[in-house]
Formats: C-alpha cells, structure tokens, sequence
C-alpha cells in the first residue's frame, strides 16, 4: 500500500510517494512531504492524496483517497482554508477516505 501528489503539476515534480507498506491490512505511513511553494500560489493547487494497493507484475488497485483545495467540500475545505490562514504552521488533521478517484489521477 502506498500514497501520493500536489496538482496541477504538468512535469510532476510535485509527485511523492510513500514507502510501500507489505503485507499488512492497517498501514501506518507517518511520512511527511514538503512542498516549495509560494504560499500565493497555494489557492490555484489541490492536494490529492491516493492511496493504491500495490501488486508485483499487475496493475495497483485503487483503496481510495482525499482532496483539500478550494474546490473541497466540508472538513476538507475548513482544513484547506486553516492551511491558508496559517502560513508556515503545519494543520494536520484525520480525514475519512473517499472511493472516488480524483479525475484528474487515471492511474498510478
């Protein structure tokens, strides 16, 4: 199982991925990226985590995700919003897994 990315990043300098974490139904991935960014340019981007079953020699299988952007909806969009207020602070927060893959991530 692993995760990943910061959109819209054409080159996908802004893609990082986890460690994949074997044989375990609970991964814990306890893994922190970090973006250089002007914090102006934070309202054009969304955070689009995924996270993706990895399997040797087939296509990886999509567990599900979370999107924070200005687009986001409820808890998603008030942490967006507190990342934005509080520049240079990190905001974490738990947020529930969707079983929509975002749109604009077709494939691993």
């Amino acid at each position: 199982t692993y995760c990943k990315y910061l959109k819209p990043d054409e080159d996908k300098k802004s893609k990082h991925k986890t460690a994949v974490k074997k044989k375990t139904l609970n991964p814990e991935f306890n893994e922190e990226f970090c973006y250089d960014i002007k914090h102006a340019d934070l309202t054009k981007k969304t955070l689009e985590i995924t996270v993706w079953d990895y399997d040797i020699g087939k296509s990886n299988d999509f567990i599900g995700g979370v999107v924070l952007g200005i687009n986001a909806k409820g808890e998603r969009l008030k942490h967006w919003f507190d990342c934005l207020k509080n520049k240079d602070k990190k905001i974490e927060r738990w947020h529930t897994l969707t079983n929509e893959l975002p749109g604009a991530i077709l494939s691993d």
